[in-house]
């Protein structure tokens, strides 16, 4: 099993966890398949709030990605575009079950000294 920890920014891991955000948009994506993601929310909650099973990756013209994915796309149609400006291929985590952790984690109970600016293997 594969296991990344993601930051991410808090308006869009809270709607991850309440699921309302079913894919997790980068730029880039980790070489390897991907099985579980555990979210780490970014300031002001720096904390490891649960993790969301992965169901794939969909990598497309970003045009052509948000066509497919903007129904449950958990992000603004301008933020995506803003997100993705001058990129060619644009990717997407289709996200699965979800599960909260309470209390929240510390990234210290991961090994981790401080947050990735993109994502890093457990």
């Amino acid at each position: 099993m594969c296991r990344i920890l993601l930051s991410i920014n808090p308006e869009y891991s809270s709607k991850i966890m309440q699921g309302i955000k079913k894919y997790e948009f980068r730029r880039q994506i980790a070489k390897r398949n991907v099985d579980e993601i555990i979210i780490y929310s970014t300031f002001p909650q720096m904390k490891v709030i649960g993790s969301v099973k992965v169901k794939g990756v969909i990598s497309e013209n970003p045009t052509s990605l948000w066509n497919k994915t903007k129904e449950n796309a958990g992000i603004c149609k301008e933020k995506y575009f803003n997100y993705f400006s001058e990129k060619k291929v644009a990717h997407a985590y289709i996200l699965g079950e979800v599960e909260s952790f309470f209390p929240p984690k510390n990234l210290s109970d991961y090994g981790i000294k401080a947050a990735p600016q993109s994502f890093v293997y457990l």
